[in-house]
């Protein structure tokens, strides 16, 4: 299928040959074999399948078929400031995203990263991303967050946040509620809704009120959960202890808990989403793979922000897998002996990268190819690369070999959006005008000099933050001084 050949909505279409990993219950796997689209639906998986007349057929032969990938935490509003802070540590990023670039966002720098993060998405075959927005100052904010994820053709959830005040504050906000009441009466088969905020372990406990809120307008929660030097196991204990851990609730990262944490999140149903180019990079702890396979907790995969990494499922796979075995390899070496068998397997990081999510999100119609479930559809193949031969381990293949780049069709809600390796319909020169504005207008309000030291910073010599919420007093020995700052070491 060329470009110019691009079925229109609503026809059927047809994969044909392919790899198919259905990714379903009993992880079946198909060789040479079809996915049927009708409208927004998987109608058949299957070989030499029968087809509608006039059926838009895809040749996917040397190609694997599978689910549309989900990412269930990505700070999209940061993506005007790609790669900005490559060589941050999780304090830097606090610093300058939080007390100095995030507190200069308008609403149409929220749109502009929103905007350019949820087209790449669709490119490397992320067909449903949790828009993590805690920068949501004002409700023109979140207006334009929204807006900006409508204008592209794939799926979101709208996690509303607001880092630069307490959870009980904004949500208390009458013109706050108003939004939130009136975006989730409109919210569709594309867009979702959760509250995004964390607990710092107060034992006060003010984000009650904000839980309260969620309950009320049915809305889940997703936090950030055992983060070094922000969140712990005290939060975890307080939202146990007052009833708000749901099988809804999603914890990221969740990387330096106690196993009564891990134990009370697996009891209440809730999920991990693992982000592992972050937990390994910014130093939130150790990607929790060991604990969540240990105490059978659901699992998806994120991607965070792009102002450091990434922002494709297949670098989230590939680092989640080397991540694990790295510290399988090296818990054997401290006792002297050798790794024979690996824990974790390529299947399962392709799950929690399609099932996982879909679990996350509450969407048992997406992750998986199976007949009834919505049509968001990938196809890797790639036939001018060297790469793509032999396939012998298709599981292995997508997380070791695969890369956006062999992302040759993807399909949304039964339209193709992207095809034999181009976005249909989307023209990024308006995006780019766009997110240069933004830039420029960071850039002059920041001033030269602390642009630069920002994005290339010195050693701290003198305080630096610890975390990212100012807007309490709190202070633990684990959450170090909450709204204050401490010279480092300390």
């Amino acid at each position: 299928m060329s470009q110019s050949e691009v079925p229109e909505a609503g026809r059927p279409l047809v994969f044909r040959g392919g790899t198919v990993l259905t990714v379903d219950d009993a992880g079946t796997v198909l060789t040479g074999a079809d996915v049927l689209v009708v409208g927004d639906r998987i109608a058949a998986v299957g070989t030499k399948l029968a087809v509608p007349e006039g059926t838009h057929e895809i040749d996917a032969r040397g190609g694997i078929v599978m689910p549309g990938m989900i990412d269930t935490h990505r700070h999209m509003w940061q993506t005007a400031m790609r790669g900005y802070g490559a060589d941050w540590t999780l304090t830097q990023y606090f610093v300058w995203n939080y007390l100095e670039h995030g507190r200069k966002f308008r609403p149409q720098d929220i749109a502009a990263g929103n905007r350019l993060s949820a087209i790449e998405s669709l490119d490397a075959g992320v067909t449903t991303t949790v828009d993590w927005s805690h920068n949501l100052h004002t409700v023109g904010h979140a207006e334009a967050a929204v807006d900006a994820l409508r204008s592209v053709p794939g799926r979101f959830v709208l996690a509303y946040g607001n880092i630069q005040a307490g959870p009980w504050e904004w949500t208390a906000d009458p013109a706050v509620r108003s939004f939130l009441d009136e975006t989730r009466n409109s919210l569709d088969d594309k867009l979702g809704m959760q509250l995004a905020f964390d607990v710092t372990g107060d034992p006060a406990f003010p984000e009650k009120a904000a839980f309260e809120v969620a309950r009320e307008l049915d809305l889940p929660v997703t936090t950030h959960a055992g983060v070094w030097g922000a969140t712990n196991d005290d939060g975890i204990r307080l939202m146990h202890d007052s009833g708000f851990m749901t099988p809804e609730t999603v914890y990221v990262h969740a990387s330096t808990l106690t196993r009564d944490s891990y134990q009370r999140i697996a009891a209440t149903g809730g999920s991990i989403s693992v982000s592992t180019e972050s937990e390994c990079s910014a130093g939130q702890g150790h990607a929790p793979t060991e604990q969540v396979l240990q105490y059978g907790i659901p699992v998806s995969l994120s991607m965070d922000t792009s102002v450091w990494w990434s922002a494709d499922i297949f670098s989230a796979m590939r680092a989640t897998l080397n991540a694990d075995r790295m510290a399988q390899h090296l818990g054997a070496h401290l006792e002297g002996e050798t790794i024979t068998h690996l824990r974790l397997r390529a299947k399962n990081v392709v799950e929690w990268a399609t099932r996982g999510g879909a679990h996350a999100v509450g969407r048992d119609d997406l992750g998986s190819l199976e007949p009834g479930k919505k049509a968001d559809v990938v196809l890797i193949k790639n036939d001018a690369s060297p790469v793509m031969f032999p396939m012998l381990n298709p599981y292995g293949h997508v997380v070791f070999q695969a890369q956006r780049g062999d992302v040759h069709t993807v399909v949304v809600d039964g339209r193709v959006v992207k095809s034999e390796g181009r976005l249909v319909g989307i023209d990024l020169a308006p995006v780019r005008r766009e997110i240069e504005d933004t830039v420029e207008y960071l850039r002059g309000e920041l001033g030269e000099q602390a642009w630069q030291q920002g994005m290339f910073p010195d050693l701290p010599t003198t305080e630096v933050l610890d975390n990212p919420y100012q807007y309490t007093q709190y202070k633990s020995e684990s959450t170090h001084v909450g709204g204050e700052e401490r010279v480092l070491g300390r």
